[in-house]
């Protein structure tokens, strides 16, 4: 019999896995995987945030995801990333068991009674000519969809690189996706091919870790979801670098590698290249510091962070020999690059909906991304995109304004990629407002409006904010040695706990997280009332004609953007910042310059316009 769902998620990786969790909200969904054992599975380093990612996660969590509840429950270590820095580019860093991750993901996918897992290899998609669409599986099986979840991850016609040798895998072990390709293409989507790489894994009873620098994981730890998991801090991490050997290794056998042979034609990311890409492009640092981290408590492997690499396994052994602590390191499983197809992402709407397949939606790797948490916040919106379709009910858009995945979709959808696409905090213009620890303020009330969270978590997350204001209030009230609390609090070396020494009074109630909000919202209220004014008039200048500009003229625009805006001409400001290449910055100075003009343009004081 021909099964059929509202919804129908193909790939079990992180993008799918948020996408069949948010879609089994609205009702039944299938989630089609090749193999149910690899569902969650770390084929990169098991560890969940980071700037620019941990923001996406903390929004996730939120819209009531996964993401980090999971990796709360399976953290081994965690580290609060630019602690030395201001609140908006904080970060959070989560170490996590791998395989306690992938099977606690699918521990909560099994129980939910809403979800069914399908084993087998999606083939086709054909239309049923009525909005909906049948996924054909290379068995012959068929399941009939109103929406269909596209999470392929690196398998689409996906290789794998050791070396000049390939074979045709998605990850290490695992047979590509060889037919989805061709249905896309069918339809009218331009396929790219892109390229990312893994770190190799070494036995951890061949390093040598009293000549590595160590890292303490955090205490009291941290956690996504506000609730650590029970080993959230029982491991160190390690540091180590390259040597002058290591360079002059890679520097030999560069013709050894595919990606500088030539063979790889996919894109790699830049932000987070191999190690040999590394060497070549900064030939003038001495060291990379290379990050050695566990893979769980009880696993016998470690990996190393930064040092993702497509050469041969030979000169993979030579190479981390070279770097100190390593010398007599064994590797379990070498370090290879993937190949695989993407489509271009400014052929999808900000909901991640093909424009050439209504109904189609694809979130993840396929989409140009790189990243566990950039996938999952996809996941996230194509899954509940998918199911409001499937329900008749409309999508619900998430702005720039809204926070990182907001500027995320955007940057994709308008503005596109040409390498794998990574989040950094540096993307988004607003980020003293949209900052991790506000996530749940932002966002859960519109989860709350989408069934996505229930309840009571939107009237829990109400109440803390409520505490959080009226502490607020009162340090602005209360008077401490001669002035407010709130004013001791602004100094800069002033804490909460200060200024409770010098006789403030703070509810016993707050929470931790609580105490830190309302040391932010003090200590930054400056600054966050005039980041808030400038989110107003950018939003009220956003129609502001362009039709007269002499881009010329307009001093401090950058080259790209000049040669973009003269050649494209776009009649608006929020045209332009839909253009590639055309910064934020670079709005900011049209802006004052539209200003300026209009201000040219008005009579002087005390002289008419006939004069």
């Amino acid at each position: 019999m021909t099964k059929q769902f509202p919804v129908l998620v193909i790939g079990g990786g992180h993008a799918g896995i948020e996408a069949a969790w948010a879609a089994a909200k609205y009702g039944p969904v299938g989630l089609l995987v090749g193999n149910p054992a690899t569902i969650g599975r770390m084929p990169c380093n098991p560890a969940i945030g980071g700037p620019g990612k941990s923001q996406l996660v903390f929004e996730v969590q939120a819209l009531g995801g996964l993401m980090g509840r999971l990796a709360d429950e399976t953290a081994i270590h965690t580290r609060m990333l630019n602690a030395s820095k201001g609140p908006a580019v904080q970060s959070l860093r989560v170490q996590n068991e791998r395989d306690g991750y992938s099977q606690r993901a699918q521990e909560v996918l099994l129980a939910c009674r809403s979800l069914e897992v399908l084993r087998g290899e999606a083939a086709d998609l054909e239309s049923d000519g009525q909005g909906g669409w049948w996924v054909v599986t290379t068995d012959g099986r068929r399941f009939h969809a109103r929406s269909v979840v596209i999470a392929a991850g690196t398998f689409m016609r996906g290789v794998t690189w050791y070396g000049r040798q390939s074979r045709h895998e998605g990850r290490q072990g695992e047979p590509p996706s060889r037919y989805l390709s061709e249905a896309l293409e069918r339809a009218g989507h331009q396929l790219r091919r892109f390229k990312t790489g893994t770190p190799p894994r070494l036995r951890s009873d061949s390093v040598e870790f009293g000549e590595l620098e160590v890292i303490a994981a955090q205490t009291p730890p941290r956690s996504f979801s506000g609730q650590p998991g029970a080993f959230a801090a029982a491991s160190p991490t390690w540091q180590t670098h390259t040597t002058a050997v290591t360079h002059q290794l890679i520097n030999e056998h560069l013709s050894e590698s595919p990606l500088f042979s030539g063979e790889i034609e996919g894109q790699g990311p830049r932000y987070c290249p191999s190690i040999e890409d590394k060497v070549v492009r900064f030939a003038h640092h001495d060291r990379h510091l290379l990050f050695v981290e566990p893979e769980g408590l009880e696993t016998s492997e470690v990996y190393l962070q930064g040092f993702s690499s497509s050469l041969p396994p030979a000169i993979q052994d030579l190479l981390i020999r070279s770097l100190p602590g390593f010398a007599q390191a064994v590797v379990q499983r070498y370090a290879y690059a993937v190949e695989y197809d993407v489509i271009d992402s400014t052929e999808l709407t900000l909901n991640l909906e093909s424009r050439r397949m209504p109904g189609v939606f694809s979130a993840g790797q396929i989409n140009g991304t790189s990243g566990y948490e950039e996938a999952a916040a996809q996941g996230l919106v194509a899954g509940l995109a998918a199911a409001r379709r499937a329900a008749g009910e409309m999508g619900i858009l998430l702005g720039r304004e809204t926070g990182y995945i907001g500027v995320m979709l955007d940057d994709l959808v308008m503005k596109g990629s040409e390498e794998p696409f990574r989040m950094m905090t540096s993307r988004v213009e607003h980020r003293l407002l949209v900052r991790q620890d506000n996530a749940d303020e932002r966002l859960t009330p519109l989860a709350y409006q989408a069934g996505l969270v229930d309840q009571a978590e939107h009237e829990r997350v109400q109440r803390k904010y409520r505490r959080i204001e009226e502490t607020v209030a009162s340090l602005e009230r209360q008077r401490v040695q001669g002035q407010t609390a709130d004013a001791w609090l602004r100094r800069p070396e002033m804490t909460l706990e200060d200024v409770e020494a010098l006789g403030a009074q703070l509810s016993p109630e707050l929470a931790a997280d609580e105490r830190e909000a309302v040391q932010i919202r003090v200590k930054y209220a400056g600054y966050i009332a005039r980041a808030q004014t400038q989110l107003a008039a950018e939003a009220k200048a956003r129609h502001l004609s362009l039709d007269e500009v002499d881009y010329a003229a307009v001093a401090s625009l950058s080259n790209e953007a000049r040669e973009k805006l003269t050649r494209l001409r776009p009649a608006t400001l929020e045209q332009a910042s839909r253009i590639s290449g055309v910064r934020h910055a670079d709005l900011s100075v049209l802006l004052v310059h539209l200003k300026q003009s209009q201000s040219a343009a008005l009579p002087s004081e005390g002289v008419s316009r006939e004069t």
